[in-house]
């Protein structure tokens, strides 16, 4: 890993959590981004919530405007099944887990949850199998 994706990826990692704090202390909310979305495709969402889902589609946008940011090789030219299948069985995983990445893997583990570092041991075994096993590409 280069030093600048190193640098990105620790950045990154600081605005996911500086964005779910500000969320929490601003509405008292966890960052459930998958609950979130579900609210949104049900008429449900709450205001907060539709700035903070327009804040993650807006955010790579800005910063690929800014120069600090451009687009991954393997998203050039994606596969649009792939990715519709992916984003399904994500969306089955969360229902059956209760929760997504952002809710247990960030939020319910700073708050020591010890269902959300199970849900979280899962994504991440679940995640090391597609990849081993070379499902790992979208193209």
């Amino acid at each position: 890993m280069s030093q600048e994706s190193l640098f990105h990826a620790l950045l990154g990692g600081a605005l996911i959590g500086a964005a779910a704090s500000l969320l929490l202390l601003g509405s008292g909310r966890i960052a459930g981004i998958s609950g979130m979305f579900g609210h949104l495709l049900t008429g449900r969402a709450t205001p907060v919530a539709l700035l903070f889902l327009a804040g993650l589609v807006a955010a790579p946008w800005l910063a690929g405007a800014l120069g600090a940011w451009s687009r991954p090789d393997f998203l050039a030219a994606p596969a649009w099944p792939k990715l519709l299948l992916a984003g399904l069985l994500v969306g089955v995983g969360t229902q059956l887990g209760s929760g997504c990445t952002s809710g247990h893997g960030v939020c319910g583990l700073a708050n020591r949850s010890p269902r959300s570092l199970t849900a979280t041991a899962v994504f991440m075994g679940v995640a090391a199998l597609v990849v081993a096993f070379g499902f790992g590409g979208l193209a």
